[in-house]
């Protein structure tokens, strides 16, 4: 998915001040959301404040940040970030208030922060889940000005599914 070259560079953390958006994009199990966490991580190290949140959880901040304390804070922790990571972007079909929130949201955090995102969708599908074609077109305008695709391959075999563990061992399984 990534060569060490590029896999160095990203480590420099350069794209956070430069406010580029990262958008991560392959199959589920790849190593997309792992990534995301370790340059998170590492953001966090070098003292940028990071946010990290679903595209599902975001969504719920942004619609009830108006009637709960609890969003309130979540949604000024995250919107003051150097660096915001949503995870599972596009996963499902949003409605049009959840759509106009999300363009809301990008729009006011444009050249105030870096983006990495991660889905198992490529932009060009993006459409299709927000439902609004010139509204998509608004949010990846802001999105991909900035911006590197990366990647995760079709052939890359799920890594939930090589590591996975069993409760049961094969001779347990037999009997």
């Amino acid at each position: 998915a990534i060569g060490d070259r590029q896999y160095k560079l990203l480590k420099e953390l350069t794209w956070i001040d430069e406010m580029f958006t990262l958008i991560l994009m392959g199959p589920p199990g790849t190593g997309k959301t792992h990534l995301s966490v370790g340059l998170g991580t590492l953001a966090i190290e070098n003292g940028y404040q990071v946010g990290f949140v679903s595209m599902g959880e975001l969504l719920y901040i942004l619609k009830s940040r108006e009637y709960t304390s609890k969003s309130r804070t979540r949604y000024k922790r995250i919107s003051t970030s150097d660096l915001i990571i949503i995870d599972d972007v596009m996963y499902m079909t949003v409605d049009e208030k959840e759509a106009n929130l999300f363009f809301q949201f990008i729009y006011e955090l444009y050249d105030k922060a870096a983006f990495i995102l991660t889905s198992n969708k490529g932009p060009n599908e993006w459409g299709k889940f927000l439902g609004d074609t010139s509204l998509t077109t608004a949010i990846l305008d802001r999105l991909l000005h900035r911006s590197e695709v990366i990647t995760f391959g079709e052939d890359e075999d799920s890594l939930r599914m090589k590591y996975r563990k069993t409760i049961f061992d094969e001779v347990s399984a037999q009997s």
